[in-house]
């Protein structure tokens, strides 16, 4: 078995537990999240059944895509984006996680309006409001909702949180509850079925979240080791 395989494994027995712990029967969708890492380890994880593979920088996936021969992926930007890769952010992912102003929410539906395509979107909350992250704040939620509804070539599929980085887990627990009480909100907000995905946990805190109603998680370093910079 490769280190990716035994990661992978290790990763999804976790995420099992989290969920029986939960009392979840619902699906919890792994991310693997392969920023500063190879395309041969996209390669060999898509080998192991992964199917959804996270980026942070547009530029890497964009080289990564373009090499990548193997299984279909659903390609997920979860990284901070900027205006100017708006247009290459479009034509690449399937879902962006990172939509973290009304200014950024604006230019993907120009870009997604050019390519004739609607762009599903996640909305980020900085939940914490930590001054080192990006992420739309809580009094921001009315704003967004606002713009959005004047851009049609978008589409709000439910949001993402970054909780604060903790040795111990439990203590961000109060951050991903709250997440997950927006998240709801939101489905009720949207027209039925559209808003599905909440996006939160990494390798340090994603059987917390899963716990608190995470049902995409961003799992790198757990995977696929130590990022090679």
């Amino acid at each position: 078995m490769t280190d990716i395989a035994a990661g992978l494994t290790a990763v999804r027995d976790r995420i099992r537990a989290a969920r029986i712990r939960a009392g979840r029967v619902d699906r919890v969708e792994l991310i693997a999240v392969t920023k500063n890492h190879p395309t041969q380890a996209v390669i060999e994880a898509a080998k192991q059944g992964v199917t959804h593979v996270g980026e942070n920088r547009v530029q890497e996936a964009a080289e990564k895509i373009s090499a990548y021969d193997g299984p279909p992926l659903t390609w997920h930007l979860i990284g901070h984006l900027q205006r100017n890769k708006a247009a290459q952010a479009v034509r690449l992912f399937d879902l962006i996680h990172s939509v973290d102003s009304v200014r950024i929410l604006r230019e993907i539906d120009k870009q997604a309006a050019k390519a004739d395509k609607v762009q599903r979107i996640l909305l980020q909350f900085n939940i914490a409001e930590e001054p080192s992250k990006y992420g739309l704040r809580l009094s921001e939620y009315e704003e967004i909702l606002t713009a959005a509804a004047d851009c049609p070539h978008v589409r709000i599929e439910g949001l993402m949180c970054m909780a604060p980085l903790a040795e111990n887990p439990e203590t961000v627990r109060p951050v991903f509850c709250v997440a997950y009480h927006v998240y709801d909100e939101l489905r009720r907000r949207l027209p039925a079925g559209q808003v599905q995905y909440l996006s939160m946990g990494m390798s340090n805190d994603f059987e917390t979240a899963i716990e608190e109603g995470a049902n995409l998680v961003r799992v790198g370093t757990a995977i696929f080791g130590a990022r090679e910079y």
